[in-house]
């Protein structure tokens, strides 16, 4: 049986978000954003930094330091592009840590260099 892919789009995992977790370029913000909250669901931390804008990107990930989060689901409330190379994509993802809820309301803030999506920075809120 193959596992329907976390994003919540309705398509196998290898259909959609594993393709670019294996290397394939997300053709678009929303895409990317969607692989990477997949590959938080898998602790891919590889991917995640490798999908980082160099200029914000974090040295090192450490995604299995403590109890992980259990993602529970993604909802993209919005995307918007400033131009050919900048968008924004408004999302609410939803988590249980220690057994209680949370929910993550970003707007995270993508650029495009060489042909590729990169996540810059988010604000949490509906920013």
């Amino acid at each position: 049986m193959t596992m329907s892919c976390p994003c919540g789009r309705p398509a196998a995992l290898p259909d959609c978000c594993g393709r670019y977790l294996a290397g394939a370029p997300a053709p678009d913000p929303e895409s990317l954003m969607r692989s990477r909250y997949t590959a938080y669901t898998l602790a891919d931390e590889a991917y995640l930094l490798a999908t980082w804008h160099p200029d914000s990107r974090p040295a090192t990930l450490d995604l299995n330091a403590e109890a992980p989060p259990k993602w529970l689901g993604l909802k993209v409330i919005r995307l918007e592009y400033q131009d050919d190379s900048h968008a924004k994509v408004e999302f609410v993802a939803r988590y249980k840590n220690a057994g209680r809820a949370y929910r993550l309301h970003e707007t995270s803030r993508f650029v495009k260099l060489a042909r590729r999506w990169y996540y810059l920075d988010g604000n949490q809120g509906d920013g």
